[in-house]
């Protein structure tokens, strides 16, 4: 069959701004609390600078009941939640609150792997020096493993993407939606094969990214 790009090409710019959208705010705000929760995943196992073996619990086993869900799944299991929090469990800004939970949770397991990789004997340096916790975590802890933690958000925008064209099964919009109702339902090819070139091109171009702020930073 013959794509009718005249008529898809507004539909197709839509679903780029739909995507944008979602993976913009999801990699704002997942990027915030991910953050902070591997930090307090780091500083609050045994021997950690809060060390607190009740939430590091609690948190640790949040981080491994819902990281392995599939995101599909998860998106449909917390609908009841997602229409109390935002209101609907359709389009494309009610998906964020399912994107953002997952890759916060996704988000703090990397930074809490990346954090312990820093050498004690830096965090030990700085404590001997009169340092406070919050200083340390701050200004000495999240700075050594910033290389590291570039390359870790990078990876998980990859993720994020993903997740954003899954949301069209579920009427969340984006690029998956349009691949999906005009592309695969219609059985036409073309349009399935452009929204992978689009989201390829994406991925690439962040990794690209990801990988030169990592070098610069390394050899800040």
């Amino acid at each position: 069959m013959n794509t009718d790009w005249a008529t898809l090409q507004p539909v197709l710019w839509l679903s780029v701004l739909q995507t944008a959208y979602m993976v913009f705010w999801t990699m704002l705000l997942a990027g915030a609390l991910g953050l902070l929760l591997g930090v307090a995943l780091h500083t609050t196992r045994p021997g950690g600078l809060y060390a607190n073996r009740g939430v590091f619990g609690v948190l640790n086993v949040l981080v491994n009941i819902v990281r392995p869900i599939p995101f599909i799944i998860f998106i449909t299991a917390v609908g009841p939640l997602t229409l109390i929090v935002m209101g609907t469990t359709i389009g494309t800004r009610s998906v964020l609150f399912p994107m953002v939970a997952m890759a916060t949770f996704f988000i703090g397991r990397i930074v809490e792997q990346n954090l312990v990789s820093v050498d004690p004997a830096v965090i030990e340096a700085a404590r001997a020096m009169g340092a406070s916790r919050f200083r340390i975590v701050w200004s000495v802890l999240v700075p050594e493993a910033l290389a590291p933690l570039v390359l870790g958000y990078t990876f998980v925008f990859v993720a994020v993407v993903d997740m954003s064209a899954m949301a069209g099964y579920v009427g969340g919009g984006g690029l998956g939606d349009f691949a999906i109702s005009y592309g695969y339902q219609q059985f036409d090819w073309p349009v399935t094969l452009l929204t992978v070139a689009i989201i390829v091109v994406v991925v690439q171009c962040a990794q690209l990214l990801g990988n030169t702020l990592a070098r610069r930073v390394l050899h800040r």
